[in-house]
Formats: structure tokens, sequence, C-alpha cells
């Protein structure tokens, strides 16, 4: 009974950690990503329009 009540608990709370793990994953890459970005054209004119 025990074992029936924690899949599903996993199973219900599988999508939002999933989701919340990939948001994190996108934000470490973004910042890493916007970083280079700024160091390969340090002083473009171009960068004051990035966000």
């Amino acid at each position: 009974m025990f074992g029936g009540i924690l899949i599903v608990i996993v199973l219900l709370a599988s999508p939002f950690i999933i989701t919340i793990s990939l948001v994190g994953v996108a934000a470490v890459f973004g910042k890493l990503l916007g970083d280079d970005a700024e160091s390969r054209h340090k002083g473009s004119s171009l960068l004051e329009t990035n966000f």
C-alpha cells in the first residue's frame, strides 16, 4: 500500500521537478552564453541592445 502511494506521488511530482530543473539549466546556459558573447564582442555598440 505504501509503495503504491509513493509511486503516485512521484508520478504527480515528476513534471514539476523536470520543469524546474530545465529552467535551472536554461538559466545557466543563458548566463554562460551571455558572458561569452560579451567577452567576444567587447567594445561593440550592439551590446547595449542585448537583454
